[in-house]
């Protein structure tokens, strides 16, 4: 039996459990990175681009750079310790695993993945922000927190993040 993926609501209520800050502001649906710029003047921290990708043995990751960041996806996988090249992991896996689709991969994404399939990295530029914002589960929203509760909300998730150099 699969459980639904938890909401957005769901997930505002266990950041609040967990004594995490948060805000949201909500905005028309945006499903790339040029489309969120509009967005910027109005949300203050470092904004975020995610990669959902997989290599030849199935390890799934969630790679989070900060979004004007470039990733070399032909290198990656040396740093984040894959098997092989990455490339895209399928929106099925995405559904299953984060409970997003396509244009709403989210570091947030980890409170659905209860089995640990997916390693999330997040990039050292992208930590050097104080507020870090992503999609709550949606892309009609951004949801801003603080870099440390971040990573409590990572470890409460049963995840513990690499935070290594993967973007230039």
């Amino acid at each position: 039996m699969t459980m639904s993926p938890k909401t957005a609501d769901q997930l505002f209520a266990f950041l609040d459990e967990l004594g995490i800050q948060h805000s949201t502001h909500d905005h028309p649906p945006v499903f790339t990175v040029a489309e969120s710029e509009s967005l910027r003047d109005e949300i203050a921290g470092g904004h975020t681009k995610n990669l959902f990708v997989k290599d030849k043995k199935d390890q799934f990751f969630v790679v989070t750079v900060e979004e004007r960041a470039t990733v070399d996806l032909k290198q990656i996988h040396k740093i984040i310790g894959a098997s092989s090249r990455v490339s895209f992991g399928s929106p099925e896996k995405m559904l299953e695993y984060l409970g997003v689709v396509p244009g709403s991969v989210t570091v947030f994404g980890a409170i659905n993945d209860t089995e640990n399939k997916v390693t999330f990295v997040l990039d050292e530029g992208l930590m050097q922000y104080d507020i870090i914002n992503g999609h709550p589960l949606r892309n009609d929203a951004t949801t801003s927190i603080g870099r440390d509760d971040l990573i409590r909300f990572f470890k409460a998730t049963g995840h513990d993040p690499l935070v290594l150099k993967v973007a230039d």
